[in-house]
């Protein structure tokens, strides 16, 4: 039987290497928001010697667009948005020291292997549960490319966001596990 377990972040990779497929985590602490637009971005001061608009060292990327914030609340909805969008970003974001990302289904062979040589890992949160997850978020702030909207990089500070580890740092793959089961 599955038992939560708690994370606090940021998080180094050391931290990452006892996590396995399977897992689930609460994690409570910052992690920014990015998508495609974000990404490209990034890959793009990253190929001009520019560093990135925050410090990615032992951060988790949330792949998320928020909706607008109701009133009385610090967000909208935030569930994950579909992760193999960002494959082609992986390598640059974890040359920027990026540890963890959090999204949804599963990612290409090449970026599960770039996970596993770098010793990161790629966690799943829960598709269709925007308004719930957003509950989890405390504090929401736009820190950079505010042009793109909900695209844009936020700073969230999380308690208790619930996540499975989907790719850890040995290359294993629960979704590839679940089907030989």
């Amino acid at each position: 039987m599955n038992v939560w377990k708690k994370l606090e972040l940021p998080a180094g990779r050391d931290t990452l290497r006892g996590m396995r497929c399977g897992d689930m985590y609460l994690l409570s602490g910052v992690l920014y928001t990015a998508r495609d637009k974000a990404h490209q971005r990034i890959a793009e001061m990253a190929a001009r010697g520019e560093r990135p608009p925050v410090e990615l060292k032992d951060r988790f990327i949330y792949f998320v667009g928020p909706s607008p914030a109701p009133p009385g609340r610090v967000i909208g909805a935030a569930g994950p948005t579909t992760s193999s969008r960002m494959d082609p970003f992986t390598a640059v974001m974890l040359e920027q020291g990026v540890s963890g990302f959090i999204g949804k289904g599963k990612r290409s062979a090449e970026t599960r292997d770039l996970l596993r040589r770098n010793g990161a890992v790629y966690f799943s949160s829960f598709g269709g549960a925007g308004a719930y997850l957003s509950k989890r978020i405390i504090t929401a702030q736009v820190v950079a490319f505010d042009d793109l909207g909900p695209e844009a990089i936020f700073r969230l500070e999380v308690s208790d966001f619930p996540v499975i580890v989907v790719n850890d740092t040995l290359g294993g793959d629960l979704y590839e596990q679940s089907l030989q089961q």
